[in-house]
């Protein structure tokens, strides 16, 4: 069990990154996702810190069996609210917070039946 929360842990981190990254410059499909469900300018650097908290918090549950417990269960928090702020305004574009929501449980039942 411990590779398969390592490969997704690490897949997840990078996403969480590249996520957190999208958010910080500003790129235009992320802005205009994240503006359609309310989420304004000045919470875009907040976020970005949550993602990247995160995937580090991830990667450092590789070692420590607590601390990527609790990254995985507060990704999963976030892309929970990611999720219902897309269902909040009925918009069809909400695969993308579901796969990751999907990969951070996943990541979440891993490590802690690796622990």
């Amino acid at each position: 069990m411990f590779t398969a929360y390592a490969v997704v842990a690490g897949l997840l981190a990078a996403v969480l990154f590249l996520s957190a990254y999208t958010k910080l410059i500003r790129f235009d499909r992320t802005t205009a996702t994240l503006t359609k469900v309310g989420v304004k300018d000045r919470h875009f650097a907040p976020l970005a810190a949550c993602e990247t908290a995160g995937g580090v918090g991830l990667l450092a549950g590789l070692p420590i069996a607590p601390l990527g417990i609790a990254a995985a269960a507060g990704v999963s928090l976030y892309f929970a609210a990611a999720v219902g702020a897309h269902v909040r305004i009925r918009d069809r574009d909400v695969a993308p917070p579901v796969i990751i929501l999907t990969m951070a449980v996943t990541a979440l039942v891993l490590r802690i039946g690796s622990a």
